[in-house]
C-alpha cells in the first residue's frame, strides 16, 4: 500500500466514551469525515484513537541504556499492541531518531530520570544532591517534550526502608523552575512519605502512587494531580520483597503492604476524582506491549470499563495535549473486531493498527 492510499474505516468509530459514528476516511495520512472522491481501501470494525502508554521507557532495559536496534524492537512491540502514543517517563538513551520514523509510535519524552545519589537503579538516572536539583530539572525540561521525571522516593539503606529523596524546599524550587520553562513534572513514588510535599510543591503527576492514603487522596483530588498506577509493575512487588528480605526486612514488609492494598488505593483515588491514566512501566524489567493488560488491571481495581478505556484513549490524549479522532488529526487509530467498551480484554487483539494513515499491523 502506498503512503497516499485512501482508507475508509467503517463500522463504529468511537470518537468519545459515549460518542460514535459509522465511518471516517483517511486522506494523506489525516482523518476526515467528508467522503473523498477517490476510491478507498476499507477497514471494518470498532475504531479507537491509538492507545496511550503514559509510563513507558523506550531505550532502556534492566541494565540501563540500550542500542537503537533494541529500542526499535521495544517501540514496535508497543505499536503492535496498539500503543501509538507513549509518554516516555525517563530514559538515558537518545531516541529522537524515532521521530523521523512514520512507522513507530509518537513519543513524549520526560528526559532522563533525576535521582538522589545512590538512591535509584544504577545507570538509569542523573544522580545528584538537592542543591543541584533545580539546575538539572531545568536541563531536562529543555531536553524533553514538556515533562520532567524525578525519583521521589527509594530505599534508604541506612533506614532499611523506602524514604523520601528530596527536602521540601528543593522540590518547590525545582518544580517552579520547570513550570517557568513550560514543563510539567512527575515523580516516581512508591511510599507514603514524599507525597504531601510533592503535591503541595506543585507537582503535576505521580507515578505508581501506591502510598496514597485517606489523608493524601483528597489533596490529590483538590489539586488535580494525576496518577499513573502501573499495576502490571506493582504486581512484581512480592517477588522484589522476597529478593530483598534478608537484607532489608522492613522494606520487604512495606512493599508487600503496598502490593496488598494496590487495588483499593487506585479505586479510592478514582472515587475521589483523582485523574487516573494507563501506564505499564515497560522497559525496565517489564516487556513492552502490555497496554491492554494495564487497562484490564484498572478494571480489576474497580474503575468502570469505559473510564479505564478513556484512561488510555480519549482522556489520556487530551491530558497529554494530543488529538483524538477529530477532523484533520493524524490518522493514528486501532480497529477491533468487537466493542472494547463492552469488554476491555478486546484490546489485547487489534484487528488493524493504523499509524500516520498507513496500515502497519
Amino acid at each position: 500500500m502506498s503512503d497516499h492510499t485512501v482508507l475508509k474505516v467503517e463500522g463504529r468509530v468511537l470518537t468519545g466514551p459515549d460518542e460514535a459514528c459509522d465511518e471516517l476516511w483517511v486522506v494523506d495520512g489525516r482523518i476526515t469525515y467528508e467522503r473523498p472522491r477517490a476510491e478507498a481501501v476499507t477497514v471494518r470494525g470498532w475504531a479507537l484513537p491509538g492507545l496511550v502508554d503514559a509510563h513507558c521507557h523506550v531505550g532502556l532495559d534492566r541494565h540501563g541504556p540500550v542500542d537503537a536496534a533494541t529500542s526499535e524492537k521495544q517501540a514496535l512491540a508497543d505499536r503492535d499492541a496498539g500503543a501509538l502514543l507513549i509518554r516516555d517517563a525517563g530514559s538515558p538513551s537518545d531516541t529522537r531518531w524515532i521521530d523521523d520514523r512514520d512507522d513507530l509510535p509518537k513519543i513524549i519524552r520526560a528526559g532522563r530520570h533525576i535521582a538522589r545519589t545512590r538512591r535509584y537503579i544504577r545507570n538509569y538516572a542523573h544522580e545528584i544532591e538537592p542543591g543541584d536539583l533545580t539546575a538539572y530539572v531545568a536541563r531536562e525540561a529543555r531536553r524533553g517534550d514538556g515533562w520532567v521525571k524525578l525519583v521521589g522516593d527509594w530505599i534508604d539503606r541506612e533506614e532499611g526502608d523506602l524514604a523520601a529523596c528530596w527536602p521540601r524546599g528543593a522540590v518547590e524550587a525545582a518544580i517552579a523552575e520547570a513550570h517557568r520553562l513550560g514543563a510539567r513534572v512527575t515523580a516516581h513514588c512508591f511510599a507514603e512519605e514524599s507525597l504531601r510535599d510533592l503535591v503541595e510543591a506543585g507537582i503535576d503527576c505521580i507515578e505508581h502512587a501506591t502510598g496514597l492514603t485517606e489523608e493524601t487522596v483528597p489533596l490529590f483530588a483538590e489539586r488535580g494531580v494525576a496518577i499513573v498506577p502501573t499495576l502490571v509493575n506493582i504486581a512484581t512487588f512480592p517477588h522484589l520483597a522476597d529478593g530483598g528480605e534478608a537484607r532489608f526486612p522492613r522494606w520487604a514488609a512495606h512493599m508487600r503492604r503496598l502490593h496488598e492494598r494496590r487495588y483499593d488505593t487506585v479505586r479510592a483515588a478514582y472515587d475521589a476524582g483523582v485523574p487516573v491514566f494507563v501506564g505499564t512501566d515497560a522497559g525496565g524489567s517489564l516487556a513492552h506491549g502490555l497496554v491492554a493488560d494495564e487497562v484490564a488491571e484498572l478494571v480489576k481495581a474497580g474503575i468502570p470499563p469505559v473510564e479505564a478505556l478513556s484512561a488510555t484513549t480519549w482522556g489520556a490524549r487530551r491530558w497529554l495535549g494530543r488529538p483524538v479522532l477529530e477532523e484533520g488529526a493524524p490518522a493514528d487509530l486501532v480497529v477491533y473486531d468487537e466493542d472494547p467498551r463492552a469488554d476491555v480484554r478486546t484490546l489485547a487483539g487489534p484487528r488493524r493498527v493504523v499509524l500516520n494513515g498507513r496500515i502497519v499491523g
